[in-house]
């Protein structure tokens, strides 16, 4: 290495990185999540996220039911019935999520256009 390339790199490890200082983390209440920026969705974006996601927990909340079902069929020997998941285990788990990611990108995009507006 060169002496200005190896006085740049330890510049850049004394302030973190080699292009200058660290970055503030983003912080989950600036809209961003997990690095993502979340409170940059249009409406479109944000509806079709929220039901996206309302969607997965349905299926995924009826999935560990059918099998906590099954487990019940092993142990017990009786047949259990399984439109029980979908009516008391999926929707209502899909309805929350739906409910609470609406409200949370929702919030995100008002904020945005009452920011701009």
């Amino acid at each position: 290495m060169t002496e200005s390339s190896q006085t740049g790199t330890q510049a850049g490890r004394q302030s973190g990185t080699l292009n200058g200082p660290l970055a503030a983390p983003r912080a989950f209440g600036s809209g961003y999540l997990f690095g993502i920026p979340l409170g940059d969705l249009g409406l479109f974006t944000t509806l079709l996220m929220s039901f996206a996601v309302g969607f997965a927990a349905f299926f995924a909340a009826t999935f560990c039911a059918i099998f906590v079902l099954l487990f019940d069929k092993a142990a017990t020997g009786r047949m259990p019935d399984f439109t029980m998941t979908y009516k008391f285990v999926g929707l209502p788990a899909g309805i929350a999520v739906l409910v609470l990611t609406l409200g949370y990108l929702g919030s995100l995009w008002v904020k945005r256009k009452l920011r701009k507006g």
